[in-house]
């Protein structure tokens, strides 16, 4: 009888990817964080630059995945296992650029993600089973949230005065903010920049609203 040999998976795109963002996560950083460490451009493992402007899939260098591993004194074998499927410990969720949360399909009528576009990042422990991420672009939030910074949303947690938030309107717009109040006909949101004056909202007008529970820095 001839034994068959076993075939061999060729790596993809996204398990590169997903890898690093692990890699990082293992340390506590976001995957700007962990670029920082290795003595990168900061934006070099950011969502945008995984793929070309036209459309292509671009893959991280062999030289900077070496230095994201001296960086975090792991080895070649240690990011080997975390490109495995089932390397993620239960702490990988879905990702979205912050700049697509507010097109439509990216969201079901929960607030839940749906749709094309989503990638995966590994975070700290999740208890919401429904947890997503947001990945911020730009520094419109700065100095709470910055460019690459990643932001854990938690639709499933109970929100309170005083807790970031992200809100998204039927209309599609998409704030971060603080809520101050809450009532059966309204929300009251205070922006990130307190120099700016304070929005309220008709419950009318909101898609959904969830909690911020973790930011990478």
């Amino acid at each position: 009888m001839v034994r068959q040999a076993k075939a061999q998976r060729m790596l993809t795109h996204d398990q590169i990817w997903i890898a690093l963002d692990r890699l990082a996560a293992r340390a506590g950083l976001s995957p700007s964080g962990l670029a920082k460490r290795a003595g990168l451009d900061p934006t070099t493992f950011n969502r945008s630059k995984r793929v070309t402007p036209d459309g292509r899939e671009r893959w991280p260098s062999t030289e900077s995945i070496a230095k994201a591993l001296a960086a975090t004194g792991d080895s070649i074998d240690t990011f080997a296992r975390l490109i495995d499927d089932e390397a993620g410990d239960g702490r990988s969720v879905p990702l979205l650029g912050l700049a697509l949360a507010g097109a439509s399909g990216a969201f079901d009528e929960s607030g839940l993600p749906s749709g094309k576009g989503w990638t995966e990042v590994a975070l700290p422990t999740v208890e919401d089973g429904q947890t997503f991420a947001l990945e911020i672009a730009g520094d419109a939030l700065a100095p709470t949230y910055r460019d690459g910074d990643v932001i854990l949303v938690s639709p499933g947690t109970a929100i309170r005065k005083g807790d970031r938030v992200v809100v998204k309107t039927r209309a599609g717009e998409v704030t971060i903010a603080t809520l101050k109040r809450r009532t059966t006909k309204s929300l009251e949101l205070q922006p990130l920049d307190a120099s700016q004056a304070e929005r309220t909202m008709a419950t009318g007008e909101v898609a959904w609203v969830a909690r911020i529970v973790w930011a990478s820095q």
